[in-house]
């Protein structure tokens, strides 16, 4: 079991955060009002079932998405007023992000998939170090096509937190794996979110994933439904799935 202080310090405020779809004649309200804020150093977890709005809230907190209505700030920049190139320049220098899918480059080695991203960052770490954090050392001059679907995965976080970023948002990291494969990625994001403090939200379905969490916010047809604080937090590998 691991227990971990929390920082009491604000990351992420949201006020109000509502996102409207156009699809055709129908409009879908994927997010109704969302209040919250996230803190320093947490490990977050978003649960709930496929369309809770999980994800459109994910990718509006990383800059990926514009809200309707509502606003986000980020350590109390307001990133909703923020023009195209200053999103950009929030993606690159603040936020990392792994998604379900990995999206190596097939035709370079796992040093050379996370060596893109340090070379646009202000403060990266080495690739090495990144690989060797997630438990890659012995493969960073493989390919993705040499690397199992684990691997790959790692790879991936390892690409996200070589640029030091301040947060790491997850959608659905292990999704695509085996429960013994994604234990394994799970323990590189606590292990990131142990050791270097980087804030970290993880999407799941899973409501077993949701132990290693400081909190766990539920989300129900765009509206967070509660929010719950996990007073002893298990290690993936004690997850029982």
């Amino acid at each position: 079991m691991s227990q971990k202080p929390k920082e009491e310090k604000s990351v992420f405020k949201t006020e109000g955060l509502t996102k409207v779809y156009q699809m055709g004649n129908v409009e879908v309200h994927a997010l109704r009002g969302i209040d919250l804020e996230l803190y320093s150093g947490e490990l977050v977890v978003l649960l709930g079932v496929s369309g809770s709005g999980k994800s459109t809230l994910l990718n509006i907190m990383g800059g990926l998405d514009r809200p309707t209505e509502g606003q986000v700030l980020y350590r109390s920049h307001d990133i909703t007023q923020a023009d195209d190139n200053e999103l950009t320049d929030y993606r690159r220098y603040h936020v990392g992000f792994v998604f379900q899918f990995y999206n190596l480059i097939p035709s370079l080695t796992a040093l050379e998939n996370v060596a893109i991203v340090t070379e646009i960052a202000k403060h990266p770490m080495k690739p090495e170090e990144a690989l060797g954090i997630v438990g890659l050392s012995g493969r960073i001059n493989h390919f993705p096509s040499e690397l199992s679907g684990g691997e790959q995965q790692r790879v991936a976080i390892a690409r996200a937190i070589a640029k030091n970023p301040e947060v790491l948002l997850c959608d659905e990291p292990t999704g695509a794996l085996d429960s013994e494969t994604g234990v394994i990625v799970l323990e590189a994001i606590e292990r990131i979110n142990r050791e270097l403090g980087t804030t970290t939200v993880l999407i799941t379905h899973n409501a077993a994933i949701a132990n290693m969490a400081d909190r766990v916010i539920h989300l129900s047809d765009g509206r967070i439904s509660h929010v719950e604080s996990i007073e002893i937090k298990l290690l993936p590998k004690e997850i029982e799935w």
